[in-house]
């Protein structure tokens, strides 16, 4: 279970379509570790004090709303995580297979890329500017 106390983490719940592949895909590729796996509706894994809760069709937060709205993935909100060498990490990603939405764009604080998990939520590398 979780060995930082819930008030020292950071969480973020992104709506998945399947558990078993979403924790593949995080704990393979981006250095997350399996924090609770209640799989097949619902994972958390950690990276440092960020717990990404994985939630699928089957967990209460994919039921659907009073008004009939159903949560579903995607979306352009996204996660963060900093980089030292985006160019590698690209290059490494893609060579594993992992969807990008974009090329690295530069900008005045540092660079950034988008690349996509199993389904469709943004995950954004980014590589701060020299200071």
């Amino acid at each position: 279970m979780t060995t930082t106390a819930p008030t020292e983490l950071a969480r973020i719940r992104y709506l998945i379509d399947d558990v078993r592949a979403a924790v593949d895909f995080y704990t393979t590729h981006l250095g997350f570790t399996v924090d609770f796996d209640a799989a097949p509706a619902f994972a958390a894994v950690v990276r440092g004090p960020l717990q990404l809760l994985l939630a699928g069709p089957k967990s209460s937060a994919a039921r659907p709303m009073p008004d009939g709205a159903v949560p579903t993935p995607g979306g352009w909100n996204r996660l963060q995580l900093v980089v030292d060498d985006i160019a590698a990490e690209v290059e490494r990603l893609r060579a594993a297979g992992v969807t990008f939405r974009n090329e690295i764009l530069s900008g005045p604080g540092g660079q950034q890329v988008l690349l996509q998990d199993p389904a469709g939520n943004l995950v954004e590398l980014f590589q701060p500017a020299p200071r």
